[in-house]
This record gives structure tokens, C-alpha cells and sequence, in this order.
């Protein structure tokens, strides 16, 4: 048989392979995070009918005489530029504006993704499209986020509530006014919150006892002092606050929740400018860190992949990281379906971390990553892959026909 015919079935099968890729390419032309294929085509073995030789000197050398024995492919290399982003508003929908991969784990599998359509499961995990858990850190139990150690799956169970805290600290901001008669008291409402969430009023009071000097006083809403009578001086060059120099403290006891007494400092410093003397009038506004329990609202994600949590008593709290993973040779991944990829000895090992830190790019909210296939390329390669296969097909039937002759030659 002839070397050209053999030729030609290898033509045939490479053309007909390019097809099958370019049309896979076309066929997820809307799939979200897919990354395009591109056919590599190279000469196969070439049978050598004369070797190459030198001869003897002032005479022509020998050149090699080869006849090759048809195409192959040589890979499918992916294409991983990035894809054009849709806007979608949904918080959980990311992209990766650069390079990377988001981490998920199917079925006990560390696998990659581009594709960042993430919703939460009915067991309050994050998960892709597919199902796959997404893998990052949590934060621990004193609301530290620290993204080191092994990756996790992303859970949100601990999070859907947290509890009431009671006031930490009353912070006092305004002025006392020097016009005002020794003797008299001025004073403003305020709230403390107890440990039950529970908000329960007091009244703060100032009365002038000296030049510069005055008397502060709490009280709960049955007029029972809370805390020792706390003395203050002012500078009278500055009206800055002279005494006490260190923060007073109160304890006060809850009269109807049943919460438990809790003790609370009283910031009259750092709070803003503080409490001073001086002015036409006295203007004072109190502050308190204490807070009720809050159920979870809703999410929002960094361009790091911090998640943070919004609840309804308005604490907002990072609650999580998403890792991105990113690879020294990200055409060395093997697709493995559903938009996944698997590391391979080529692609080397994974370097999980944080977006935008080392070479990573950054994670976009509320956008997905598009396909970067190009159809205007990918019709023009259509086109060429059905002209190879029609080339390579006038191969196998030129081919017959001169055997056809040879068979002839016998009548």
C-alpha cells in the first residue's frame, strides 16, 4: 500500500479531532468559567530512505532523503485568559479578575474552578454550581480571621446569630459650661444594654460643686445610684479635663430581665474630644458599646474573599476567607467535567492563599466570570478543520485511483 495513503487516514483522524475540540468549544460558548481548547498539530515519524553523508574533500555532500508518514496531535492546550465578567448582583456570584483558581472538595477531592456561581446548601455549607464544598478558613471563636493551616469547608451554622453583649463602656463626649451656678445639676438620659440584650435607662448627672470642679452621678430609672459619686476637675486655662485620671467604673444591676450585674467603665477622655468646661452652654452626648442578640441578614464579599456577615442589631463581622489557588503551569490542569480541574504532575502543586497576594488575582462580588471562547475564531477554525479533512480525504481517493492503475496494468 502507499505511504500517502496511510498519510491521508492520519490527516483524517487529526482534522476530525480538531472538530471535536473546536466544537466543544462552541458548545460552551455560554458556560460560565470555561476556558477555550486550541488543537496542536505535528509531523509524525518520517521513514528515512537515504541517510545524510559526508564524502571526500572539493566534493558535494549527501543530503538525507525522508519521506514522512503523515500528522498528529500533538496536544490541546487550554486557553486561560480571562473571560468577560456578567453582572448578576447576587453576592455569592465571584470572579477571579486574574489569575486562579477558587478550591472546592467533591466527594473527599481537592478540585479547581473558575466558575464562581456559589449558593448555600441546605446544611448551611457554600457550594459551586455542582455541589462542590468551597474550601477557605474560618474565623474562631474570638472572631479572629486568620488565613493559615490546612483549608476548610465553608460553613455557616456558627454564624447564624450571635448573642447580646452588655455595655462595655459609657462613653461621655461634650462640654460642661462655666456660666453655670455652683449648686446646680444638669444631667442626660442614656442606655446600658445587659447581658440579656435587655435596654434599661439611666440618667447621668453633673452637679457644680466648685469653680472648676463638679460632681457626676448615675442613677437607673428608679433613681437608685449606680456606682460611687465620680468627682471631676478642670483645667481652668483649657477646660480640659484634669480628674479623675483614670477611667471611673459602675455596676449596675438589671431590675427587671434578670440578667446578671455587669460592671462598665465610664470614658470621659477618648471618646471623640471628650468632656471639657467651656462654652456659653452645656451640651453632653453619651455612648455605649452594648448591643442585643442579631439574627444573620445577609453576606458581603472583599476583593481578598473576606466573607462578612450583616446582622440585624447592625454588627457586621468577618466571618471567613475564601482561598484561591494558583499553579506554576495552569495548561498542565486536567479537566475533569463541571467546569473542575485536577492538578497534574505538570501542572505543579497548588499554592493556596489569599486574592490578590502573590500573583493571585483579586475576587469581584456580584459578577460571574463568562467563557473566553472567541467565535469568530472558533468559525474560522471550523472552517479549517472541514477543509483539512476534505484535503485529507482527496489524499485516500487520489491515492486508489493510482492504485487502481497499477491493478490495471495486469488486463
Amino acid at each position: 500500500m502507499m505511504r500517502s495513503m496511510f498519510s491521508g487516514v492520519s490527516g483524517l483522524r487529526a482534522h476530525q479531532l480538531m472538530l471535536d475540540v473546536v466544537s466543544n468549544n462552541i458548545a460552551n460558548v455560554n458556560s460560565n468559567g470555561f476556558k477555550a481548547n486550541r488543537v496542536l498539530f505535528a509531523d509524525t515519524f518520517s521513514q528515512t530512505l537515504r541517510n545524510a553523508a559526508g564524502v571526500a574533500r572539493n566534493d558535494a555532500s549527501v543530503n538525507p532523503i525522508q519521506v514522512g508518514l503523515g500528522v498528529t496531535v500533538r496536544a490541546t492546550a487550554a486557553q486561560f485568559s480571562t473571560g468577560s465578567f456578567q453582572l448578576t448582583d447576587r453576592p455569592f456570584d465571584t470572579a477571579i479578575s486574574g489569575d486562579g483558581f477558587f478550591v472546592v472538595n467533591v466527594g473527599g477531592e481537592e478540585l479547581y474552578t473558575r466558575s464562581g456561581s456559589f449558593s448555600i446548601d441546605a446544611f448551611n455549607n457554600l457550594v459551586d454550581g455542582s455541589g462542590g464544598l468551597v474550601q477557605g478558613w474560618l474565623a474562631g471563636e474570638d472572631g479572629n480571621l486568620v488565613p493559615v493551616g490546612a483549608l476548610q469547608t465553608i460553613n455557616f451554622n456558627e454564624y447564624q446569630s450571635i448573642p447580646a453583649q452588655s455595655t462595655q463602656t459609657l462613653g461621655i463626649i461634650g462640654q460642661l459650661s462655666p456660666n453655670t451656678e455652683i449648686g446646680t445639676t444638669v444631667g442626660s438620659l442614656a442606655k446600658v444594654i445587659d447581658g440579656l440584650g435587655t435596654e434599661n435607662q439611666i440618667s447621668v448627672r453633673f452637679t457644680k460643686t466648685g469653680a472648676n470642679t463638679w460632681d457626676m452621678n448615675l442613677y437607673d430609672a428608679d433613681n437608685n445610684a449606680v456606682g460611687a459619686t465620680v468627682a471631676l476637675e478642670f483645667d481652668p486655662a483649657s477646660g480640659n479635663l484634669v480628674l479623675p485620671t483614670t477611667p471611673p467604673t459602675a455596676t449596675f444591676t438589671p431590675p427587671t430581665s434578670g440578667a446578671d450585674p455587669f460592671t462598665f467603665s465610664i470614658d470621659l477622655t477618648s471618646q471623640s474630644t471628650g468632656l471639657h468646661q467651656y462654652g456659653a452652654n452645656t451640651v453632653v452626648t453619651i455612648t455605649q458599646d452594648g448591643r442585643g442578640p442579631g439574627a444573620l441578614k445577609d453576606f458581603g464579599i472583599a476583593e481578598n474573599g473576606q466573607i462578612s456577615a450583616r446582622y440585624s442589631n447592625g454588627v457586621i463581622k468577618n466571618i471567613a476567607q475564601i482561598s484561591v489557588a494558583t499553579f506554576g503551569n495552569n495548561e498542565g490542569l486536567e479537566k475533569v467535567g463541571e467546569t473542575h480541574y485536577r492538578n497534574s504532575q505538570v501542572s505543579g502543586e497548588p499554592v493556596r492563599g489569599i486574592a490578590g497576594e502573590n500573583d493571585a488575582g483579586s475576587i469581584k462580588s456580584g459578577v460571574l466570570e463568562m467563557s473566553n471562547v472567541d467565535l469568530a475564531r472558533e468559525f474560522t477554525d471550523l472552517i479549517l478543520a472541514q477543509r483539512g479533512f476534505q484535503a485529507s480525504s482527496r489524499i485516500i481517493t487520489t491515492s486508489d485511483e493510482m492504485i487502481q492503475e497499477l491493478v490495471n496494468l495486469k488486463r
